[in-house]
């Protein structure tokens, strides 16, 4: 069955319904289109069977945790789209990933990350640490699609990305800060960028965005040390001067993505000193959570003790250890639950 026909398939549509609507029942969005759920559903096959479907307006707002972005949602319908097309693409994309790219993915996620780092650290002497500047908001469009289009192995689908992405199209603009590349005219300004923080697409196209400098790095640097989640890379060695000759191809390389990063802390650094990575400090035997992420979830409970349930509460104080526990945090868990009253909810 063809990349299309996957796509407009009855099953595939109420999967993808499902999927979206996993844990956001309770939202008035969710719980307008369950009202006539067939029917919206049926609406969305001949859409997208006619390929007449058009992506609606997205409401963006402010999160600040664990940094200021900007958050862009998209209505409900076009959630379960973006999880339609994320259902038959995505084992594609999977295939083609090397085995230390860790974000979204089945299987991996955070805590997998942090161990292959720990795993790295006990190994070699020195990291170089890189990170993009302004990842989401400086993915360009045309790049993207010709990635996408090389790791699907049929075009009748794109035309349902071409549609996403022009929906996306300015919608991060005022995070993007112009930069100009060898090359570039007065009109590269206008050239179409930016993936909208929030949607499953983008999550899934940003990995895709960044496989064939995985690529690079693996391959042509010949680096078998190397970890990356979305747009925080790591690469390990035991000579300062190796990783530094991959520093000066890394930035060079980079400019063919049209990104940047923060070269200003692009050094390589010895293990023994801690590696801040996914919101903990890593060293070879022990690791810590990030001072700012225990202040940042005093902050939060404070504002949940005073406003929400003792079942939100509950839940978040559950998933917050689910996520520390990971590091050497029992003395820090203990502190944060005597202070807010709620001793013995970690067991």
């Amino acid at each position: 069955m063809e990349l299309q026909e996957q796509l407009c398939n009855w099953l595939n549509i109420e999967w993808a319904y499902q999927n979206a609507s996993r844990g956001k029942r309770g939202r008035s969005a969710t719980a307008a289109f369950e009202m006539t759920l067939a029917d919206n559903l049926l609406e969305l096959q001949d859409e997208l069977s006619e390929r007449t479907y058009q992506p609606g307006k997205y409401t963006s707002f402010h999160i600040h945790e664990p940094k200021k972005r900007l958050i862009s949602a998209a209505p409900f319908r076009d959630r379960v789209v973006h999880h339609a097309l994320c259902n038959i693409t995505v084992p594609y994309f999977e295939k083609l990933f090397i085995p230390d790219s860790y974000a979204n993915q089945r299987g991996k996620g955070t805590h997998r990350a942090l161990d292959r780092c720990t795993y790295f650290a006990r190994r070699y002497k020195y990291v170089l640490q890189c990170d993009v500047k302004q990842f989401f908001p400086s993915i360009d469009h045309a790049l993207l699609r010709k990635t996408l289009a090389k790791m699907l192995p049929e075009k009748n689908i794109m035309w349902l990305v071409d549609r996403i992405l022009a929906s996306g199209r300015g919608v991060l603009a005022e995070e993007y800060d112009m930069v100009y590349f060898p090359g570039d005219d007065l009109f590269s300004s206008q050239r179409p960028r930016g993936l909208p923080i929030g949607n499953l697409t983008s999550q899934w196209w940003a990995n895709c965005y960044l496989n064939p400098f995985d690529q690079f790095v693996s391959r042509e640097l010949g680096c078998t040390a190397y970890i990356r989640y979305v747009d925080d890379f790591l690469l390990f060695g035991d000579s300062k001067r190796e990783l530094m000759d991959w520093r000066k191809n890394i930035l060079n390389r980079m400019r063919a993505f049209r990104l940047t990063l923060h070269e200003e802390s692009m050094y390589p650094k010895p293990v023994l000193e801690g590696i801040p990575f996914l919101g903990f400090v890593l060293f070879p035997e022990h690791r810590r959570l990030k001072a700012r992420k225990g202040h940042a979830f005093r902050r939060k409970l404070l504002s949940l003790s005073a406003h929400g349930s003792s079942q939100k509460i509950k839940e978040s104080v559950q998933g917050w250890i689910n996520y520390v526990c990971y590091a050497d945090t029992h003395g820090l868990i203990r502190s944060v639950l005597q202070k807010s009253s709620l001793l013995g909810m970690e067991n």
